[in-house]
């Protein structure tokens, strides 16, 4: 028997024992663990981002759980069981991947994605972004929003063109903020036209901008922890020393990490 097909029945064996056995798996529902299972898939997007591959290994194990208690409660539910959702999952790749599993041909990846979201419209999909979780980060779901109007067309063609509404937003965004009757409302709106935008041009430089932020705030905790070990050493509490003093020493923590 294949080893892989040992190992799923293995866990799925275990899981029947947790739930018939463990007071704590009784207890748990499909509310309970949904926060548990982001908080996972947060952990493994850390384990992604330091590519650390031992912790990935674990953190897909972990999410391979939860997927299956899920599938179990299902089950206890008459609603679904994991052959369902096995199933389920084939016969909608099968479906959405024509060009492997029929006679349609494809020029690249893009053509691929555009299928997908045509495929998906006409499975009964009322509108191309109805697949974007409502719950999503609000910078992950701009970038999904995106993808999914670029999948039937609704694109930008350069990308300079993409620069100079990024600009254009930049620009109202400071007569708002400079206009004499400020209004809170008007400028959050131009600050999140701004960010829409930038995210839109990440996508055409081919950077992911939830990555790109991820490193930026990475890069400054790590100066920043430094900043505060620099200060400790020579004597000054961080929070009692003055902007100047740190302002120095974060270019002296600066200049630690780029040697």
């Amino acid at each position: 028997m294949d080893e892989r097909l040992v190992a799923f029945e293995r866990l799925l064996n275990i899981m029947d024992d947790l739930r018939e056995k463990c007071p704590w798996d009784q207890k748990q529902t499909l509310e309970s663990l949904r926060h548990l299972t982001i908080e996972e898939t947060y952990e493994l997007a850390d384990a992604i981002t330091n590519n650390d591959l031992q912790e990935l290994k674990g953190e897909i194990g972990d999410l391979f759980l939860h997927m299956v208690f899920y599938c179990k409660i299902g089950s206890e539910q008459n609603a679904f069981d994991v052959t369902d959702v096995l199933n389920g999952i084939c016969d909608k790749l099968i479906h959405r991947h024509p060009h492997i599993y029929s006679d349609v041909e494809v020029s690249g990846e893009e053509e691929v994605k555009s299928n997908w979201e045509r495929l998906k419209l006409k499975e009964g999909k009322k509108t191309v972004l109805g697949g974007v979780p409502t719950s999503l980060p609000a910078l992950v779901k701009a970038y999904r929003i995106q993808e999914k109007a670029k999948g039937i067309g609704f694109e930008w063609e350069k990308r300079a063109d993409v620069w100079k509404k990024v600009e254009e937003e930049l620009k109202e965004l400071n007569d708002e903020v400079e206009a004499e009757n400020l209004s809170k409302e008007k400028i959050e709106d131009e600050f999140g036209d701004v960010l829409f935008s930038l995210i839109n041009y990440a996508r055409f430089i081919k950077i992911n901008p939830e990555d790109a932020l991820s490193r930026s705030n990475q890069k400054f905790i790590d100066r920043f922890t430094l900043m505060e070990s620099l200060l400790s050493e020579e004597g000054h509490p961080i929070g009692e020393t003055d902007l100047e003093t740190m302002d120095q020493y974060w270019e002296k923590a600066k200049l630690i990490q780029r040697t």
